[in-house]
């Protein structure tokens, strides 16, 4: 089995290939840093192959399957898992860093899955772990970029499982709340302190990747961890109404440089 992990570098990524690492699997783990890719390889006790490949560059995005299917053969799961965040006041932001936002956390993952599903239609097998975010349905202020983008992607994964219903090709979309990374670190620091980020525990990004290892052997629809989370997606109108009257302000220089 040929598995695909964008991202794969650190945080998520990286608690999924050390999980999914397990004969008679075969991983290509992508991400812009090669060195990092390198030092996780050399952990795993499956063959690797590493890409180096900047996602956000779109007319580029897919340069790496010829050489990766090369290796390990046809990609049987694609887990669409590089993104980044950012927070800061959207009358402030800067307009190209949210763009490029844009393109990595939603029109790239999209643009792979368009490029490796014709190949799983025709053999009739295959799957499409999309990991969006509980900011797809509860995004908090200063989040206008990363929040779309979730919720966008989020929906088109939601909306291409029914697409694929009967045609063997399953879809997982992932919901992670705030995850022990340094990513969702660099987040929270962006909040002022506070009662309700006192009390944000991050959960373990090794527990999210046994979830999805899982949902990947089961054909589950979705992963929200931690399960709790689930409430903030079954009631989205309470959710946005505490979202908005809850969460705490962003610091004063939050997404400056």
């Amino acid at each position: 089995m040929h598995i695909v992990i964008t991202g794969a570098s650190a945080g998520i990524g990286a608690a999924l290939a050390r999980e999914l690492a397990q004969p008679p699997a075969r991983l290509t783990l992508v991400a812009r840093r090669g060195d990092a890719l390198d030092r996780l390889a050399a952990e795993l006790a499956v063959p690797t192959h590493c890409a180096v490949a900047d996602l956000a560059d779109l007319d580029h995005v897919a340069d790496w399957i010829p050489a990766a299917e090369a290796a390990h053969g046809p990609i049987d799961v694609l887990v669409n898992n590089a993104g980044v965040s950012r927070a800061e006041r959207f009358a402030e932001s800067d307009t190209a860093a949210g763009e490029r936002l844009l393109r990595l956390n939603l029109f790239a993952p999209l643009r792979l899955t368009r490029a490796v599903l014709p190949g799983m239609l025709a053999r009739r097998r295959g799957t499409i772990v999309d990991v969006a975010s509980t900011a797809a349905f509860a995004a908090y202020p200063g989040t206008v970029y990363y929040g779309a983008s979730k919720a966008g992607y989020a929906n088109a994964s939601e909306i291409l499982r029914g697409e694929l219903r009967g045609s063997g090709v399953h879809v997982v979309t992932v919901y992670p709340g705030a995850i022990a990374t340094a990513m969702a670190q660099q987040m929270l620091d962006t909040l002022a302190d506070g009662v309700v980020k006192r009390m944000i525990r991050e959960a373990s990004p090794v527990d999210l990747a046994v979830r999805i290892r899982r949902a990947i052997a089961k054909k589950k629809p979705r992963v929200i961890y931690p399960s709790y989370l689930a409430l903030l997606r079954r009631f989205p109108n309470l959710t946005r109404f505490f979202v908005d009257r809850l969460t705490p302000s962003l610091k004063p220089n939050a997404g400056k440089p």
